[in-house]
């Protein structure tokens, strides 16, 4: 651990604030405060009501998320974890769409819900520490048998099941990511997901490792189902934003079963893939909020003829969903890579569904494209403007690293290295040495 910080916050309940960063931490905290001036700098042409509001909620949220991503205390780690769920819910309900409150609403309940579950898991843990202490690190050095952990297991699994969203907690999902203004859209899908996702690998495997080993198989089976089911739903949608929303669903479902797998390479290639992901999600969604300012619609079978009167548009477009369908010498690819590889060695039968997500993902994103980009521009988009400015910087900072990050990615890679190694050894050690 780097940077480390750990100083008494509440020592007569153990509470300290402890946190520091690895090579995992780094990864989501270089993802997190990469994406939020990305963000902010394609909302440059909206104009908000009360914008300090708006700007300091983002702001706040990414407070939360970085605290989260660095926390070595569980305490801090749910405090953090509530806090950047509280300015979503406002980002959302103030600024979001005609259905934003009842939505809204829904997915407060979900996420709330879930964390609650988690809670419990964190107290019994800290129960059990002989100092009574919520550190990560005592924690890890627990020896709870095969049936507490389970409970522990089920606890963690809910939250972060909900969070990433997992197949069948993903309902909130497609209806916030519609409702929701475009920049908590970006941070929800750009950077909150994968608060699920760090929670799995850093929290929930370490803690309760044989628990993880009863429930392993359904875990594998719920993400590779998420990736068909999502794949499938997301042919049938005629509104760009849902079928973004759905497309995150899919992929996200991949990165889960490349963990749950628990093969090095499959750690290596979520972390790369959630760095990825969040890329070019922001910048699909980015696309769909350009093209909803300038035409006042989503909907795919109105579009046509873009590229015709928006070059530039549309080469920016293209990179974005090329990225997206993991083209090779894009960004999505290596992860993907990884991933399918280390499913690959637990069941060939599961890799060839899970797989589905890059078939699909090519076959809808691509005739997406087709529809909105190419073809005889209409009555509607003959006018299109092409981007310009804000829109042009955020897009080129957006395309830059999809091609950057795909044809060299050893640098990504190298981040997470040694901490993913040395996460992998010491789970691997507490199956040797934990008797059921």
């Amino acid at each position: 651990m780097q940077f480390a910080i750990d100083v008494p916050w509440i020592p007569k309940l153990g509470i300290y604030f402890n946190a520091g960063i690895d090579g995992i931490s780094m990864m989501m905290v270089l993802l997190t405060t990469l994406l939020v001036p990305i963000i902010i700098l394609t909302t440059y042409k909206h104009q908000y009501k009360n914008e300090g509001a708006f700007y300091a909620l983002i702001l706040f949220m990414q407070a939360g998320l970085l605290v989260v991503f660095t926390a070595l205390d569980g305490f801090l780690f749910y405090i953090g974890w509530e806090a950047a769920l509280i300015p979503i819910y406002f980002i959302c309900s103030l600024w979001g769409g005609q259905n934003r409150i009842r939505i809204t609403l829904k997915f407060f309940i979900y996420t709330f819900s879930g964390s609650l579950f988690m809670l419990l898991a964190i107290i019994y843990l800290y129960l059990q520490t002989p100092a009574k202490t919520y550190d990560l690190f005592q924690f890890y050095n627990l020896g709870l048998d095969a049936h507490h952990q389970s409970w522990v297991f089920w606890g963690f699994f809910l939250a972060f099941a909900i969070k990433m969203p997992l197949f069948p907690f993903h309902t909130w999902q497609p209806d916030t990511y519609t409702e929701a203004p475009t920049a908590g859209t970006m941070m929800l899908s750009g950077i909150m997901l994968k608060m699920g996702i760090y929670g799995v690998i850093r929290w929930m495997l370490p803690n309760a490792p044989l628990g993880f080993t009863q429930w392993q198989s359904m875990t594998i089976m719920l993400s590779v189902i998420g990736i068909v089911y999502a794949s499938i739903i997301a042919f049938r949608q005629n509104d760009g934003k849902r079928l973004a929303a759905y497309s995150s669903i899919a992929h996200v479902g991949l990165i889960a079963a490349g963990i749950f797998v628990w093969t090095e390479n499959g750690l290596q290639g979520a972390m790369i893939q959630m760095l990825s992901h969040g890329i070019n999600i922001v910048g699909m969604f980015f696309i769909w909020d350009i093209i909803s300012t300038r035409l006042n619609t989503r909907q795919i079978s109105d579009l046509g003829g873009i590229a015709k009167v928006a070059p530039k548009f549309a080469i920016a477009f293209l990179i974005i969903v090329l990225g997206t369908v993991a083209l090779p010498l894009t960004n999505g690819f290596i992860g993907e890579f990884l991933l399918l590889s280390s499913v690959l060695q637990w069941n060939i039968w599961m890799v060839s569904a899970a797989g589905l997500t890059m078939i699909f993902g090519a076959v809808y994103m691509l005739r997406m494209y087709k529809q909105v980009m190419q073809g005889e521009t209409n009555a509607l988009t003959i006018n299109f403007t092409d981007i310009s400015g804000s829109e042009t910087l955020a897009l080129s900072i957006i395309c830059a690293l999809i091609i950057i990050i795909g044809i060299y990615p050893q640098p990504i890679l190298h981040i997470s290295e040694a901490a993913v190694h040395n996460l992998f050894n010491t789970v691997n050690t507490k199956f040797s040495q934990v008797k059921p």
